[in-house]
């Protein structure tokens, strides 16, 4: 075989293609729709902290290279945040880094940490990057799948206690979770924990929703758990917290050996970046309670809202407890395939969603399932509400 008839994209991203992302973004321009279905705010974030972004530019801070872990004010910021909000403690310069958005943080940690053919129980369903990490890290993913129990989706322990074998390096684990917006609980936080230490395994928890979950639901970093704190890598990201996800400034925490180790794969990948916004997100991390709750009880509204009018509309609707997406069961409505209900709805109603099937290894099992978004403006939301309240009649 010659090298142009070798096939050009690497063996371990061939079952990946465009994301659905990209699809669905592309119909909802294509057809006028109200795209429901990428999970990226319609407003921006804070003035303060855009004006916080302008002045660094304005003064020449970050418009060169960056130092390569994050500039200290931001490390510092971060540790202040996990301190003042979880009661952790993480030295700025030897536990912290900062990378370009949490899924550069994913893919570092995942490169960093795997060798080829270690196992990774992955919570399913998952966002998509992650899969592609695995890959391209040479592990093999072994999903447990969320399953719907009453309202709301839940782990089943057992599932991933018999999922771990001599094999499994690493657990990867998201609360709050997308796409089903399960928060877990203590008690199985406390499984959990118990399992990583007990198989000595080594955990990356994605919690770039820790500041959006509703009702009675409480996130808790499972750094904090007992005998977790030396083997768990926490993922943090500015872009779902402050609204300004075109910026791309996540972070990870851990103790030294793994924040080491995170970055000897990550100064390969982007090197720096996001230098003017990284000294803003420092601030932004230092804003008062009241910016939290006050963002928390407007994404709360928002949800009520879309929730309602997904359920007028003839939907089953799964409880949401956090992130910022709704997934709902297209069963009622007669519809069994949520790829063809999709790519259907911007023709039928005007609106884009994502097929949950896309975020599973066993894509029958989220045939029925579909996301929404409502990180959007309250119009917007209630327009999309009255759209859909055709596929009622």
């Amino acid at each position: 075989m010659t090298s142009t008839e070798r096939p050009f994209l690497n063996r371990s991203l061939a079952e990946f293609g465009t994301t659905i992302f990209a699809e669905m973004s592309a119909l909802a321009l294509r057809t006028g729709s109200i795209n429901l279905g990428q999970g990226f705010p319609d407003t921006d974030g804070p003035e303060e902290i855009r004006e916080a972004a302008v002045r660094a530019l304005r003064d020449g801070r970050g418009n060169q290279y960056p130092p390569g872990p994050g500039v200290p004010e931001l490390r510092t910021a971060i540790a202040a945040h996990q301190q003042r909000r979880y009661g952790l403690s993480f030295d700025p310069d030897s536990e912290v880094l900062v990378t370009a958005g949490a899924t550069e943080a994913i893919a570092a940690a995942l490169l960093a940490l795997l060798e080829p053919g270690d196992e990774v129980i992955a919570l399913e369903p998952y966002y998509d990057s992650y899969a592609a990490c695995i890959a391209m890290a040479g592990g093999r993913r072994v999903p447990v799948t969320l399953r719907p129990d009453g309202s709301a989706f839940r782990l089943d322990l057992d599932e991933l206690r018999a999922a771990v074998t001599d094999r499994t390096r690493l657990l990867l684990i998201n609360t709050p979770h997308n796409p089903t917006g399960t928060v877990l609980t203590r008690a199985e936080l406390t499984a959990i924990a118990e399992l990583a230490v007990e198989r000595d395994l080594l955990v990356v928890t994605d919690e770039v929703y820790e500041h959006l979950v509703f009702d009675d639901a409480e996130h808790l970093p499972l750094a904090g758990f007992p005998g977790m704190r030396d083997r768990t890598v926490t993922i943090g990201s500015a872009g779902k917290s402050f609204s300004f996800t075109g910026w791309k400034v996540g972070w990870i925490t851990a103790a030294p050996a793994l924040v080491s180790a995170v970055r000897s794969a990550k100064q390969y990948l982007t090197y720096v970046a996001s230098g003017p916004f990284q000294y803003a997100v420092a601030e932004a991390l230092a804003l008062p309670e009241s910016y939290f709750a006050g963002f928390r009880a407007d994404m709360h509204a928002k949800r009520d809202l879309l929730a309602a009018g997904l359920a007028e509309a003839g939907f089953g609707v799964f409880h949401t407890s956090g992130t910022y997406f709704i997934t709902t069961d297209v069963r009622p409505l007669g519809e069994s395939d949520g790829f063809a209900f999709c790519r259907a709805l911007p023709e039928r109603a005007g609106v884009v969603a994502i097929p949950n099937a896309v975020f599973y290894d066993h894509r029958d099992q989220g045939a029925p399932f579909v996301r929404f978004a409502f990180c959007k403006q309250t119009g917007v939301l209630e327009d999309a509400a009255s759209r859909l309240k055709t596929l009622a009649a």
